[in-house]
């Protein structure tokens, strides 16, 4: 029980002993009115004496003795108010005022048992007072009827206060806790102090850098908080600046003559503020966000309370700030990218759903950007020159797009752009700016670049309905602008989603084919031309798939490469190969050398020896003479390359070079790798009979080979007048349609056995 409660306990039974004694007096009639003069005065003596707020009414005449406390309590006199109910009801807040009287009638009238009631009074300064108020009444013995009430006011005010102080923190923490914007959270926590300390104005600067911006101050005038938005603080930048600025408490009790205002105390003046204290605002780190600040219209320094208030107020507006800045930090981190400052992927798919969703829907062209060849800056130069590439080009599509133009780094090197564009014209218009611009020299790490970019462009709604279907459209544009040469531009057409899809089931379907072993691989010979036996063979993998058709060695090696499989195929083909190497040896035709082609992708990571090594070790000396087939561009990627030959040397492993020319950088290929034959390419064998430059360039990689010691071999050699003119010219073996097509395991032992006898023959 409070003490209020036990005060009016007392009361309670003071006013009942009290009455009960008028009652008897009146029953046995003693002296008649002194007697009962006198128990009213006593009455008198005692409401005056006790510290509550006493008040008895006389119902028939309207007078209401108020004790001096409960004048006192409203700010007033003893001689001020005149003693009638109507005083005591115009005193009621307006908006409590029914109800109080409701809840006293319903007492008189006998529907309550007891008069008990909460209610606001206007205190004569103007604020307001929460009064519990109770009563009793006095019944005539003749009739019944209620005469007389004598009641209490007890000044709740301060547990009232307290407790809608508590109640509005405890909404401040609910609006924290669900997210509410920072700026309703920043004016609930200054109307939660102005409240508790009546005529105190509140506000909220954020520190932004060394500039100060309103945050939150629901009661100053906006022409001060505009006024102060935006100035950089500093140790004379009134309260507030000055707090941010050293990381104090700065208690001003005058602006008008306090220094630290002298430069901006023209703003606050005509607003009637003339004191303020200010509290820096700190993370949980201790890095100052901001200010918090408290005016009074009157000078004056904080006591205890206010004090205590102005601390507690930057603490919570500390949690809101610190909250807000992380919660920006995560937008940022989400919708723009870290490296170039452009919107970032999630940014982008946001705005390309606002703009394709919209009910006026207006033609756009989306411009999907790759740089061609960027993973070689990256190699050559480092990560850090690739960083830096990136970021000169994010500069130059900025810089280059019109003011409505979206750009956006979707990831890696790759970019979009979204723009109006009523038609295909406007798009190339906006991708030749875009390539020109890339396309410009640039100096990176002492070095200077020639970046290239390859454009996919697809329209809304033309080329699709929806954000997600435009995506897939541009990034399919793009996929042939790269298939047709790079450093272009190309527009979606549909039998491109249909090639890509094609694609999509080939590269699925392979990859079932490899787990399950559904390939085949077949053995194209290749004939000693002194000799006239078969000495080698050229393995090459092939795929029938029941719908899609027949594919190529070389298309298999492409998709492997494509989907991560090239391990799985090279892993498969070694173990096939060495299988049938047995096959081949009980029937005496395991003497030849097998040539296969190696991925060029496990070629470069130097996977290729670690794989082959791990195959050697499982079938053991069950493996015939391999010959890797090596091709210029794969020796020009890089020192791993080299570092896979001298390992496979080291295993026995021999090297041909494919699809050689004469050149500098073959002759540089050849002194690196130190193969054991050269292929002449193919079409050098099909020109050279009607293109005289063919067969000097055919005579001259037969001349190199014999003056290295290297075997030459002839690719696609198709008819008999070629036979003659490599034969002629000391070319050492060939291949092609003329001598004999790839075939299974079986037809290759019977062309070896068959080249055999024919060779014995011939030297009987």
């Amino acid at each position: 029980m409070t003490d209020s409660d036990m005060d009016g306990a007392g009361l309670q039974a003071e006013i009942t002993k009290l009455k009960s004694e008028l009652d008897a007096l009146k029953q046995c009639k003693l002296g008649g009115n002194s007697e009962l003069c006198q128990s009213e005065q006593r009455l008198a003596l005692m409401m005056d004496g006790l510290s509550d707020g006493l008040w008895d009414w006389n119902i028939e005449t309207g007078e209401v003795y108020f004790s001096p406390h409960w004048k006192s309590m409203l700010g007033y006199e003893n001689h001020e108010l005149e003693n009638d109910f109507q005083t005591w009801k115009q005193l009621i807040v307006s908006a409590d005022r029914a109800h109080a009287v409701a809840c006293l009638e319903r007492y008189l009238d006998g529907e309550t048992d007891a008069f008990e009631t909460e209610f606001r009074m206007q205190h004569c300064d103007g604020h307001e007072v929460f009064v519990l108020s109770r009563g009793v009444k006095v019944l005539r013995q003749s009739d019944g009827k209620a005469v007389r009430m004598i009641g209490s006011h007890v000044d709740i005010s301060a547990s009232r206060h307290t407790e809608r102080y508590l109640a509005r923190q405890a909404d401040i923490l609910e609006m924290i806790a669900i997210g509410r914007p920072a700026s309703d959270v920043y004016d609930a926590i200054a109307l939660m102090y102005e409240e508790r300390n009546p005529g105190m104005r509140c506000s909220m600067l954020e520190l932004e850098g060394n500039k100060l911006l309103h945050g939150g101050a629901p009661s100053l005038p906006k022409a001060y908080c505009e006024a102060v938005h935006g100035l950089e603080n500093g140790p004379s930048v009134g309260s507030c600046g000055t707090s941010t600025y050293t990381g104090k408490r700065v208690l001003v009790e005058n602006i008008e003559t306090d220094p630290k205002w002298a430069k901006i105390k023209h703003v606050a003046l005509p607003h009637g503020m003339r004191c303020c204290w200010s509290e820096p605002i700190k993370s949980s780190s201790g890095s100052v966000l901001g200010a918090f600040g408290m005016y009074y219209n009157h000078p004056a320094l904080p006591n205890e309370q206010e004090l205590e208030d102005l601390i507690a107020a930057a603490r919570l507006a500390g949690i809101v700030m610190e909250r807000d800045q992380a919660q920006k930090r995560i937008r940022q981190l989400a919708y723009f990218d870290i490296l170039t400052g452009l919107p970032s992927r999630a940014s982008f798919l946001h705005n390309l759903d606002m703009n394709t969703s919209r009910r006026q829907q207006r033609p756009l062209a989306l411009l999907y950007i790759d740089l061609d060849d960027f993973k070689a800056v990256n190699d050559s130069l480092g990560h850090d020159a690739g960083d830096t590439l990136l970021k000169e080009v994010s500069a130059r599509l900025h810089g280059c797009c019109r003011d409505g133009d979206f750009v956006a780094r979707l990831s890696g090197d790759e970019f979009c752009v979204l723009t109006e564009a009523a038609g295909s014209s406007e798009a190339v218009s906006v991708a030749n700016r875009c390539m020109k611009a890339i396309c410009e020299p640039v100096e990176i790490c002492n070095r200077k670049l020639q970046p290239a970019c390859s454009i996919g462009i697809a329209s809304f709604p033309a080329d699709a309905q929806d954000s997600c279907s435009l995506l897939k459209a541009a990034d399919t544009a793009l996929y042939a602008a790269k298939g047709r040469g790079k450093n272009q531009y190309a527009f979606y057409q549909q039998e491109l989603t249909e090639k890509v899809q094609y694609r999509l089931q080939i590269e699925q379907s392979f990859r079932d084919a490899i787990e399950n072993e559904l390939l085949e691989l077949v053995f194209q010979p290749q004939l000693d031309l002194n000799s006239g036996e078969i000495t080698g063979v050229e393995t090459l993998c092939y795929w029938e798939h029941p719908q899609l058709g027949k594919m190529t060695s070389a298309e298999l090696v492409e998709t492997a490469d494509r989907i991560g499989m090239s391990r799985a195929l090279t892993e498969w083909m070694l173990r096939q190969i060495c299988h049938e190497s047995v096959v081949w040896q009980l029937h005496g035709c395991g003497d030849i050398t097998v040539s296969i082609a190696v991925s060029p992708k496990l070629f470069e990571d130097r996977s290729a020896s670690a794989l082959i090594q791990q195959v050697f070790n499982q079938v053991g000396d069950e493996r015939p003479q391999f010959e890797l087939q090596l091709t210029e561009s794969m020796l020009k990627t890089g020192q791993d390359a080299f570092v896979n030959t001298e390992e496979l040397k080291k295993m026995g492993i021999h090297f041909t070079i494919t699809d050689f020319v004469v050149g500098a950088t073959s002759f540089k290929s050849v002194k690196r790798v130190g193969p054991s034959s050269l292929k002449i390419d193919r079409y050098l064998i099909e020109g050279m009979l009607a293109d005289e430059a063919s067969m000097v360039l055919v005579q001259a990689i037969i001349q190199l080979g014999s003056k290295l010691g290297l075997r030459v071999i002839a690719n696609g050699v198709g008819c008999s007048n070629q036979y003659e003119v490599l034969k002629q010219n000391g070319c050492d073996s060939l291949q092609g349609e003329l001598f004999s097509p790839p075939v299974t395991s079986e037809e290759l032992i019977r062309l070896i056995q068959t080249s055999k006898e024919a060779s014995s023959t011939l030297l009987c």
